[in-house]
């Protein structure tokens, strides 16, 4: 018998000698609260001593999926309330809306301390990436030492999709991934199926979705290196590795634009290059851009300074027009519709992207996190 302690949106469990923690937001398809995190990093800090613990486990609670990232609507309610709905495309630092206390730099705070802890856990982290898999939810799971994906893994980093640029690490995934397939994920936002996060880096192994069950069982008496073998199974052939080539050749490209316009070009032969450019033109420019720089740097730094750099993005993001627009579109509405402001990527100077990548006095990764 497991024991057993639920802090309602998350379960941890103790079975064997496995640490299982359960994201137990079903209904939100898990997606990640501030205070989820905070007892997540926790547990993991108290797990991490406890010898009864010989390895962590993560899951999602229902069928739907792991964890379709952070709860972006309590985001977009702060955002409203503290800037209103008139705000240009980004604050210049030390206007008024930088004076503004955002709770939610906390909540991105304590999640990015999270996805350090995971990557840097002294015991094995199994995550089982099944179903969706998104932003967040990358967080908790690709930074782990053992990443299982299933038939049923649709996994990701949509964040230009809602005005945002990849984060909790995912610069750092992206970047360290093949050639510049990264790069196409992470400005694109495409759903992964298991063979794609295999081939991008983002997971190990495949495992059939109808034994996590008996998995999970299996590592409460075994440990991970002895039972998981048992139960893999050689993935289908990747989508992304048949891509490669084209994939490479567009992206190779010194910017946004540049990219753009080959793929229009590759799209005369390539059917697959016509759809990333569809869209990469539905994206917000500014995040397109933003992002496209954040995944190049991150290729030489630590996941640590890629951490600070994207909490610095993210400062700025909060108090953008096209983060709040996105969620609108996305989430509140639904209309599926953002109007981005500026509208065209050639209407994002230089000097816009830069502002991005400004820290600002008291809003550093440093000064938020609290655990």
């Amino acid at each position: 018998m497991g024991r057993e302690t639920y802090t309602g949106d998350v379960a941890f469990e103790l079975r064997g000698h496995l640490g299982i923690i359960t994201l137990n937001r079903p209904h939100a398809v898990n997606a990640l609260t501030q205070l989820m995190c905070e007892c997540i990093l926790v547990q993991l800090q108290d797990w991490a001593v406890d010898d009864r613990v010989s390895q962590v486990l993560i899951r999602g609670a229902g069928d739907r999926g792991l964890c379709a990232g952070g709860d972006v609507s309590s985001l977009y309610q702060e955002m409203v309330q503290l800037q209103g709905l008139d705000g240009g495309a980004v604050l210049p630092a030390g206007a008024p809306g930088y004076e503004a206390e955002f709770t939610s730099e906390t909540f991105l705070a304590n999640e990015y301390a999270l996805n350090r802890t995971i990557a840097e856990y002294p015991k094995p982290y199994v995550a089982l990436m099944d179903g969706l898999v998104l932003g967040g939810g990358i967080g908790v799971s690709a930074h782990g030492s053992h990443r299982i994906v299933t038939e049923r893994t649709r996994a990701g980093m949509p964040e230009t999709t809602i005005g945002f640029a990849p984060d909790v690490g995912g610069t750092w995934l992206l970047g360290h991934a093949p050639g510049r397939l990264g790069l196409h994920a992470g400005l694109t936002g495409a759903h992964l199926d298991a063979a794609d996060a295999i081939t991008l880096g983002l997971a190990d192994v495949e495992v059939p979705s109808d034994v996590l069950a008996e998995l999970t069982q299996a590592l409460s008496t075994e440990l991970v290196a002895d039972a998981l073998p048992r139960f893999t199974r050689t993935p289908e052939a990747s989508t992304l590795a048949r891509s490669r080539s084209w994939i490479d050749q567009a992206y190779a490209a010194p910017n946004v634009e540049a990219a753009l316009k080959r793929l229009d070009e590759l799209a005369l032969t390539e059917e697959a290059a016509a759809a990333a450019a569809e869209s990469l033109r539905k994206k917000s420019p500014v995040s397109l851009k933003v992002a496209h720089r954040a995944i190049l740097a991150a290729q030489e730094l630590t996941l640590p300074q890629a951490l600070e750099a994207e909490f610095t993005v993210a400062v700025h993001m909060l108090r953008s027009a096209d983060f709040r627009e996105g969620i609108r579109a996305q989430i509140i509405d639904k209309d599926r519709a953002p109007q981005w402001s500026p509208g065209t990527l050639e209407a994002v100077d230089l000097e816009l992207v830069q502002t991005y990548f400004t820290p600002v006095p008291g809003h550093r990764l440093a000064d938020r996190q609290s655990l």
